[in-house]
């Protein structure tokens, strides 16, 4: 028997998904998350042998899953419908068994989980195409810092204090920020980083 943890924060989307797997005699759900946090939960309680999960999901991504779970275990496979490269990169460098699309028929998923089981690796051609035009992250870490704390709507006096940084400091981040990015302005510049996967 396979069993099997969901994590997806669309409800109808996770049940739908539950009752599908659970009508295959070798498949078994055991538990289906909300959130990232909630997953990681589920998995140490059940230990499941694969995790089901989408990648964007409230307190923690099904990347940061992903990573957390890289030397473990328990098989991950990522049901997106995101094509974004620097998505990707990081499910490739955790070890991830499948990155698949959402709407990947579901005889495919399930043939796909029980060939993961014996240590095969599925990715989806059209999630990895952006892989061989990848472009590096151009922000630094502290640049990476400065723009999510951005892309939660604080100002540069509350991103000052936030990272213990002077606001004349954040400022000259921010404007090598939409200089490296080629951003209209801050909004964009998030708009931009998040669209290439790198914050």
């Amino acid at each position: 028997m396979i069993r099997l943890i969901i994590a997806e924060d669309q409800g109808v989307l996770s049940s739908a998904l539950a009752t599908i797997l659970g009508l295959e005699e070798d498949l078994e759900v055991v538990g289906i998350a909300k959130n990232g946090v909630e997953a990681l939960e589920l998995i140490e309680k059940h230990q499941p042998d694969v995790c089901l999960t989408d990648i964007e999901m409230p307190l923690k991504t099904g990347l940061d899953i992903a990573e957390e779970l890289r030397y473990r275990e328990q098989k991950v496979i990522i049901l997106t419908t995101f094509a974004r490269e620097g998505y990707f990169e990081r499910a490739v460098k955790a070890n991830v068994s499948g990155y698949l699309l959402k709407d990947t028929p579901t005889d495919e998923l399930i043939e796909n989980i029980r060939a993961v089981m014996q240590g095969k690796k599925f990715y989806s051609p059209e999630l990895v195409t952006g892989l061989f035009s990848q472009q590096e992250n151009p922000l630094t870490e502290r640049e990476q810092e400065v723009l999510l704390a951005v892309g939660e709507g604080l100002s540069s006096k509350e991103i000052a204090g936030k990272l213990f940084l002077t606001s004349g400091t954040v400022r000259n981040y921010m404007s090598e920020i939409l200089n490296k990015l080629g951003a209209k302005n801050r909004i964009d510049a998030v708009s931009i980083a998040k669209e290439k996967g790198w914050i």
